[in-house]
C-alpha cells in the first residue's frame, strides 16, 4: 500500500459503441466471466480485477483513449484529503454510486498530468 491509501487496481473501464456486441465479444469470443449488467453497463471478472464496459460512446479513432483506471482504497474521504494536500484536484468528490445489496459503492474522479481519467473506490460495507 501506498502513502495515500492507494491499493489493488480494482476496476478497468472501456468505453463501447454497442454493449451488446461487445458484451458477446469479452464473454462469449474471449471467454470472460460475465458478472452483471446493468444497462449499458457490463461487468466482466478479470482474475479479481473488474472489466466494466460501458456501451453508448463514439467510436474513438486511433490515439484517442476511452477508459477510466480504479484505485481501490480503505476510507476514501481521508484519501481524497491527503491527495488533495498533495496538489490533486478531483472532478467528483466522493459520493455513492450504487447501493449493492451487500455494499455502498464510492468513487471520486481525477486526472493526471495527462489528463487521463482516474478514481478512486471504496466498497463500504
Amino acid at each position: 500500500m501506498t502513502g495515500y491509501g492507494l491499493r489493488a487496481i480494482g476496476q478497468i473501464a472501456l468505453h463501447v459503441s454497442d454493449a451488446d456486441r461487445a458484451e458477446k465479444f469479452y464473454r462469449d469470443t474471449l471467454g470472460l466471466a460475465l458478472l452483471f449488467r446493468f444497462g449499458n453497463l457490463v461487468f466482466f471478472d478479470c482474475d479479481g480485477v473488474r472489466l466494466m464496459l460501458e456501451g453508448g460512446h463514439e467510436p474513438r479513432g486511433p490515439g484517442h483513449a476511452a477508459f477510466c483506471i480504479y484505485f481501490r482504497v480503505n476510507g476514501i474521504e481521508a484519501a481524497v484529503a491527503r491527495l488533495k494536500s498533495n496538489g490533486v484536484y478531483f472532478e467528483h468528490e466522493p459520493h455513492q454510486v450504487a447501493k449493492m445489496p451487500d455494499h455502498e459503492l464510492w468513487m471520486a474522479f481525477l486526472r493526471d498530468p495527462d489528463n487521463n481519467l482516474l478514481a478512486l473506490m471504496e466498497e463500504k460495507r
